[in-house]
């Protein structure tokens, strides 16, 4: 296997991963906010409430409802980019372990 082939190979797992966490963070903040995840704002600008849960705080917290604010405050967002410097520091313990 080539080095980009492995590269691309370890990078597809994490975003398998991330999609996972993401899913599953998603399903529990509709499940708390009864649905209200975005604001009249971002209602009306037609934001796809998932995309809520990647990217920039800014731009979430421009469109959240206030339930989807309180509810990250006991469950905070995690972005890719931080799931990923997780992910790879949780596979390189693994790897050191064995």
């Amino acid at each position: 296997m080539s080095v980009i082939s492995e590269a691309f190979a370890v990078w597809r797992e994490c975003r398998e991963a991330f999609d996972e966490v993401l899913h599953s963070a998603y399903t529990r903040a509709e499940v708390a906010t009864n649905g209200a995840l975005l604001n009249e704002r971002g209602r009306r600008r037609g934001v796809d409430a998932v995309s809520l849960f990647m990217g920039p705080a800014v731009r979430a917290y421009a469109y959240a409802s206030p339930e989807l604010v309180e509810h990250w405050e006991g469950h905070p967002r995690v972005t890719y980019a931080e799931f990923e410097r997780q992910w790879v520091a949780g596979q390189e313990e693994e790897r050191w372990a064995s």
